[in-house]
């Protein structure tokens, strides 16, 4: 079991985020864009070796995105519903994501078997993402779909403009 830490409104973003162990030291670069169909982020490992990507799909029936891992597809991730609570699935791992997405504190599941648990921290250096990955193998993976749900959060439908006019009510 191992956590890695994520700086703070850094995942969805586009730019170049650094994911680093306990210690501080850097283990992945996650690069790319979101935003289009066809968009997609990539994970490399310090080295500069390609170890997981996600690519966003079609808005046809929801934005779904596929997980690579070694340039191999493992899944597909979609949002399955919102009420009381966002459930994630990911087809083919059997996976599932749930907890509150909108505080960043959530797990992904296979069954009974926790993932993942996603968290948040302070610390004198600014507030981090603490992903609690139980197998490291899975890091890669767990990494790319705490992006999308980051993406997901930041990228909602946003709040209509508010009309520039005052509103008028005559009082009594």
């Amino acid at each position: 079991m191992s956590e890695f830490f994520i700086q703070d409104k850094q995942l969805s973003r586009i730019t170049r985020t650094i994911v680093k162990d306990e210690n501080g030291k850097s283990l992945f670069l996650l690069v790319g864009r979101w935003g289009t169909k066809g968009d997609a982020l990539s994970l490399y490992a310090m080295n500069g070796e390609l170890v997981a990507s996600i690519k966003q799909l079609s808005f046809t029936f929801g934005t779904r995105f596929e997980i690579y891992r070694n340039f191999q597809k493992v899944g597909t991730l979609q949002k399955i519903f919102n009420w009381p609570g966002d459930f994630y699935y990911i087809q083919q791992l059997h996976w599932t994501v749930q907890g509150d997405i909108y505080n960043h504190q959530y797990a992904i599941h296979h069954f009974n078997h926790r993932i993942m648990k996603m968290d948040k921290a302070s610390f004198l250096t600014g507030d981090y993402y603490v992903l609690d990955v139980t197998d490291d193998e899975d890091a890669p993976i767990c990494i790319c779909i705490a992006a999308v749900m980051d993406y997901w959060l930041y990228n909602r439908n946003r709040p209509q403009k508010r009309s520039s006019f005052l509103k008028f009510s005559p009082t009594n």
